[in-house]
């Protein structure tokens, strides 16, 4: 595309020229950032007057900018400089309108200034947002510029565990054992969700340790069950008994050694165990991405091998329905997008496929093997000629070994600013798997995960973990 302008001496009085744009929530963001304009009005996710609506108002100025997009792009064009700009702000505007900016050329004077009448209106109610008049000094001559490839922007913004939030808002408490919450980050996830709403945390462990912690974040226990256990093995085991017994619906790791918990969910007697193997699931929000990825197994099983790709497969497909993905596809990673027996990953990627395609793995699309490159870009796939419903639009990762799939989920929250939800998957009820290093967004959202997938009430069947 070419842009062309306008100069002085060819413009006439009643030379008209206008743009459309459909403002969105990031693009108020921008402007904050860009302005150092952070009223909370004009930010979707914040109530700025207090009336208990997020109205996410466009800002005025951003409004009145969309004028200046049609001067310096349009009419006359580049090369033009603002001398002045008058506004009369009529209406508001709010993210998701369409709004066209429009100029009509007034009148010209001399030193190539020129008048213009300037206006930007909604369309769907015809309503006039922004009125008034610009002065500018247009170019001296005519010429002629190719669209302009501008850096990209990304708003760190995680839009996704937002809808989470607000999906899982609705819904009932639900009861979970808070196993060892003893430190400050392990103690405050678990209060939060709680003043969220999402969980009722039964918190087991030493009482005298978990008062500390609260005392450290300023909070109150005041209502909330503590059951007293000094040892981290017997809270595990006390907490897996209120999962059993029906009095907690879902398990949530405090400050103790994962492995500690698990061995009480995997007991014979009484346990959690479903005849699925334990799985983890990330669930990433990654800014830009224009739908959360899912990245299995990143926390539990080392080396897996194809029996236990099976039910890594399925139980992140299961996690994947449960937050209202509909027919998730699974791309299944090797290094590379073509089966080569030396490379294991690319053999079994290629048998968890064919499986998934005689129904041995159920209510998903599975693919492999795919390259990371294949797997989340059409253009790459289509570059290499690889022709799949599942490459460059894969919902879950499933990554070769642990050692992969830490290291992407790492590397998505240090370098793409992603957010991870953590859940283990295959047990009776879910597990709540939260770092040191979450921030109170991610224990929100690990806790929304867990309660979306009790909602969801998926049957749990499968080979004996």
């Amino acid at each position: 595309m070419q842009y062309h302008n306008t100069p002085y001496d060819k413009l006439q009085v009643g030379d008209t020229a206008e743009l459309a744009r459909t403002c969105s929530v990031d693009d108020f963001y921008v402007f904050a950032n860009n302005s150092g304009n952070h009223n909370p009005l004009h930010l979707a996710s914040e109530d700025g007057d207090g009336d208990h609506i997020n109205e996410a108002v466009a800002p005025a100025m951003f409004v009145g900018a969309l004028i200046s997009a049609v001067l310096g792009n349009v009419l006359p064009g580049a090369g033009t400089l603002y001398k002045s700009q008058r506004f009369d702000f009529v209406e508001r505007a709010h993210a998701g309108d369409e709004l066209v900016s429009k100029v009509t050329v007034l009148e010209k004077r001399p030193n190539r200034e020129v008048v213009f009448e300037t206006v930007v209106t909604r369309p769907s109610d015809s309503a006039v947002i922004v009125s008034g008049q610009a002065v500018v000094i247009a170019p001296e001559k005519e010429m002629v510029f190719a669209e302009l490839d501008l850096p990209g922007l990304v708003v760190k913004r995680h839009r996704h565990f937002d809808a989470m939030l607000e999906k899982v808002r609705p819904l009932p408490p639900m009861p979970t054992a808070v196993v060892a919450p003893e430190e400050p980050n392990a103690l405050g996830g678990a209060l939060l969700a709680a003043h969220e709403t999402i969980i009722t945390p039964i918190l087991i462990g030493d009482p005298d340790k978990i008062a500390q912690a609260a005392a450290e974040i300023g909070a109150s226990l005041d209502g909330i069950k503590i059951i007293a256990q000094s040892d981290h093995v017997n809270a595990a085991h006390a907490a897996v008994d209120l999962v059993a017994e029906g009095r907690a619906k879902a398990l949530m790791k405090g400050h103790l050694h994962t492995d500690e918990l698990l061995k009480a969910a995997l007991r014979r007697e009484n346990g959690l165990r479903t005849g699925r193997r334990f799985t983890h699931v990330f669930v990433m929000d990654v800014p830009g991405q224009p739908r959360p990825l899912l990245v299995t197994d990143a926390a539990i099983n080392i080396e897996p091998d194809l029996e236990t790709k099976i039910d890594i497969v399925q139980n992140a497909i299961d996690l994947a329905l449960s937050l209202g993905i509909e027919n998730p596809r699974a791309g299944v990673l090797s290094a590379i997008e073509t089966v080569n027996p030396a490379i294991r990953s690319s053999v079994d990627a290629a048998l968890l496929s064919k499986m998934a395609e005689r129904g041995q793995i159920k209510g998903g699309l599975v693919d492999g093997p795919l390259a990371m490159d294949n797997a989340v870009s059409l253009a790459a796939a289509r570059s290499k000629g690889i022709v799949s419903d599942v490459a460059g639009k894969t919902d879950i990762l499933v990554v070769p070994n642990l050692d992969a799939g830490n290291m992407m989920a790492k590397q998505l929250t240090y370098i793409a600013n992603a957010e991870g939800a953590g859940l283990v998957m295959g047990a009776k009820a879910p597990i709540i798997l939260t770092s040191r290093a979450d921030d109170d967004k991610a224990r929100l959202a690990s806790c929304a995960v867990a309660a979306l997938h009790e909602a969801f009430s998926l049957p749990r069947t499968g080979a004996p973990a």
